[in-house]
């Protein structure tokens, strides 16, 4: 029988020992999640109205809370008028009533009596008369009665109430004075159960915000929504509010003279933000400011809330999978953008977007970032594989794994850099899901399949190859293959016994071979390195 001179094993088979150090392969990017925490509610600009209970609470008065959020504003007179505010448009029936009798003046002067109760108004205009029916010409002036408030849908409003007809609809306007329309404002803004120091702050706010903010070039003031400020007339009137716009009645907030742009919102969080960094332009007066005062809000602090990666690809209208996400900062702590990305490249997203679209408190949020990515191979029983992937802006990352998903078992504290990129080398005897932990989250989980560890041994003699299979899968297929031109060929099959080896009996002869088990046991297919046999 042929003696065989050399054999020689190539590099791969040491790199499959047990002693071996791993390299990170190439992987596959997996499922991010997207853990938002956040602070505040609102855009944090101006005045901050749990911030404003808190220095009212400290003692502070309504001035002092007002100074303290408009920089460098001082309190002062504005001539007090009657205000236009748009309560309905594009409707095709409005039903207006008094519990005394009222008048309508229409655009000509024409002057109509009607009796108490309720009329509808079309677009046509027509009025009941005491001979009939009678063609109103638009505008239409409904003026109350003595003492009484005009009721319009429903809803009983202080003023006057203009209709018109356009374009084959109704537009709906009330005019009153600029305290009567504050009444309606300061309770649906602010509770009214707040310190009354609060209560005034607020009206001077949204006295000093409809005076600055008047609609131009349209045939009303303000909206009624908060496109200005919600108006909800004498139904969104208390008597402690009303109290607070009495007492500060003509009072506005002033920068240099005029009046001042007083936005304000419901938390900050700690820090209120500039407008320059919300909005985009900087005003003097709107800078950011801290705020230790709004801690008793319930929005000071809130989340963590969980958004996966497709959630947040299909609610910002993104294409592509999105991997990765972080925001750009600024001074306040709020985001100016969003920075995503995809497997198909990068793109921004502004903050203002990502909070409608999300429905999210505030952008003073902290993106953090889970994933745990594919490695591009099988991993080897026993052999040591480094798995990777980010773990960002949370405290304590773990890895954990777990045979089936339902019971997990911490690994170890992954390593982390600076970027948030994070690893840990594994030692994987069996299939196993992996996840990193953190509190209250968790990354999709990844199956990390493991192969038999399969080796091919030097024979003796040119009758047999024998190799060994770990852990011993007794009774598992193993195909003996050879390298052809053409590429790999099975010339043999045997299979493993109880002690974990195999041996497949032919003629060998010099050549490239390898050997290959079946997937079985939970076990995926195992692959030996390649064996060269030399004459």
């Amino acid at each position: 029988m042929r003696h065989f001179l050399a054999l020689i094993v190539l590099a791969a088979v040491a790199a499959a020992t047990a002693g071996a150090q791993p390299t990170p392969p190439a992987s596959t990017p997996g499922e991010a999640l997207f853990v938002v925490s956040g602070r505040g509610w609102g855009h944090g600009v101006g005045m901050s109205q749990y911030g404003a209970y808190g220095m009212a609470n400290a003692g502070r008065t309504y001035d002092q809370i007002l100074a303290h959020y408009y920089t460098g504003t001082e309190l002062g007179p504005a001539a007090t008028k009657d205000v236009r505010v748009l309560l309905a448009e594009g409707s095709r029936a409005v039903t207006i009533s008094s519990t005394v009798p009222f008048t309508i003046v229409d655009a000509k002067g024409e002057k109509y009596k009607l009796p108490a109760g309720p009329i509808v108004l079309r677009p046509n205009l027509s009025l009941p008369t005491a001979d009939g029916t009678a063609g109103g010409i638009s505008p239409l002036v409904v003026r109350p009665g003595k003492k009484a408030a005009l009721s319009f849908d429903g809803s009983l409003y202080r003023g006057k109430l203009e209709v018109a007809a356009v374009a084959g609809f109704l537009r709906v306007v009330n005019i009153a004075p600029l305290e009567s329309y504050l009444q309606g404002v300061v309770a649906g803004e602010m509770p009214h159960t707040w310190p009354s120091e609060a209560l005034k702050a607020q009206a001077v706010a949204a006295r000093s915000y409809a005076l600055a903010n008047l609609v131009k070039g349209r045939p009303f003031d303000l909206y009624s929504d908060v496109r200005s400020q919600v108006y909800q007339g004498i139904a969104g009137e208390k008597p402690r509010t009303t109290e607070a716009v009495r007492a500060t009645a003509g009072q506005v907030v002033l920068y240099a003279g005029r009046i001042a742009t007083t936005y304000y919102f419901s938390t900050s969080g700690g820090k209120t933000a500039s407008a320059a960094d919300v909005f985009g332009f900087a005003v003097p007066y709107l800078v950011s400011r801290p705020d230790p005062w709004d801690s008793a809000s319930p929005h000071h602090r809130w989340g963590p809330e969980l958004i996966g990666a497709r959630t947040l690809q299909s609610k910002l209208g993104v294409d592509a999978r999105i991997l990765d996400a972080a925001g750009v900062v600024t001074s306040s702590g709020r985001i100016r953008s969003l920075t995503l990305q995809t497997e198909v490249g990068s793109s921004n997203v502004p903050a203002a977007l990502l909070r409608t679209s999300l429905g999210l408190r505030s952008t003073w949020v902290t993106i953090g970032v889970l994933r745990l990515d594919q490695p591009s191979e099988t991993a080897v029983f026993g052999a040591p594989l480094r798995l990777t992937g980010i773990a960002r802006a949370l405290a304590l990352p773990m890895l954990a794994s777990s045979p089936d998903g339902s019971r997990w078992t911490q690994v170890g504290a992954l390593q982390r850099e600076t970027s948030g990129v994070a690893s840990l080398v594994v030692t994987p005897e069996r299939t196993l899901r992996y996840r990193i932990e953190v509190e209250g989250a968790a990354s999709p989980a990844l199956l990390v399949q493991v192969a038999p560890r399969v080796k091919l041994v030097p024979p003796v003699d040119a009758t047999a190859l024998i190799g060994t299979v770990r852990p011993r899968l007794s009774g598992a297929a193993v195909t003996i293959e050879r390298r052809r031109r053409s590429g790999w060929v099975r010339v043999r099959r045997t299979t493993v016994d109880a002690a974990g080896a195999f041996r497949a009996r032919f003629a060998v002869t010099p050549g490239s071979y390898r050997a290959r088990v079946a997937a079985s046991a939970g076990y995926a297919e195992g692959i030996a390195p390649e064996l060269e046999v030399a004459g």
